[in-house]
C-alpha cells in the first residue's frame, strides 16, 4: 500500500511547466512521509510508494524525474527493482538514488556497479538529501535540454 499520490502523472510534456517529480520508494512509511514534507518544501512533486511492484508500475506511467530507492525492500530488493528499471526502454533513462543503511565502501561501489547514479546512507541530514536531489536534477535539466 503506498502513501497517497500527491500529483497527477501526466505525461513529460505536460509536466514541462510543473515542478520535478520525485518516485521515493521506501518500505517505512514515516521515512515517506518525512521525505515528502522535505520535498515538497523545496518544491519538488512527490510520490510515494511502498510496495516494489507498484513503484515499477508508477515509474512506468508517471516516468519521474528522480527516483529515491531503498535498499533493503521486503518483496523484492532495491537492487532487484534498478535490474527491472534499467531492462524497461520506458524507465532505463531515470536515474536512481540508492537510499540505505549499508555504508560500507563495499556496499557503496555495488549499488554504483549495479546502476545507481548515487547513494545517501542512512540516516542522512536533510541537508544531505537536499544537495544530492540538486545535483542530479540539475544534471537531468541539462540532459533535456541538450536532447
Amino acid at each position: 500500500m503506498g502513501i497517497d499520490v500527491s500529483v497527477s502523472c501526466n505525461s513529460p510534456c505536460q509536466r514541462a511547466t510543473q515542478p520535478p517529480l520525485i518516485l521515493v520508494v521506501d518500505d517505512n512509511e514515516d521515512h515517506l512521509l518525512l521525505v515528502r514534507y522535505v520535498l515538497e518544501c523545496l518544491d519538488y512533486a512527490f510520490v510515494g510508494e511502498t510496495d516494489s511492484q507498484a513503484a515499477l508500475q508508477i515509474a512506468k506511467s508517471c516516468h519521474p524525474d528522480l527516483i529515491l530507492l531503498d535498499i533493503m525492500l521486503p518483496t523484492m530488493s532495491g537492487m532487484e527493482i534498478i535490474q527491472c528499471l534499467q531492462s524497461d526502454p520506458l524507465t532505463q533513462h531515470i536515474p536512481v538514488i540508492a537510499v540505505t543503511a549499508l555504508a560500507r565502501k563495499e556496499d557503496r561501489e555495488r549499488m554504483l556497479q549495479a546502476g545507481f547514479i548515487d547513494y545517501i546512507s542512512k540516516p542522512y541530514m536533510l541537508d544531505e538529501l537536499e544537495t544530492v536531489i540538486q545535483r542530479h536534477l540539475s544534471l537531468v535539466t541539462a540532459r533535456d535540454v541538450l536532447a
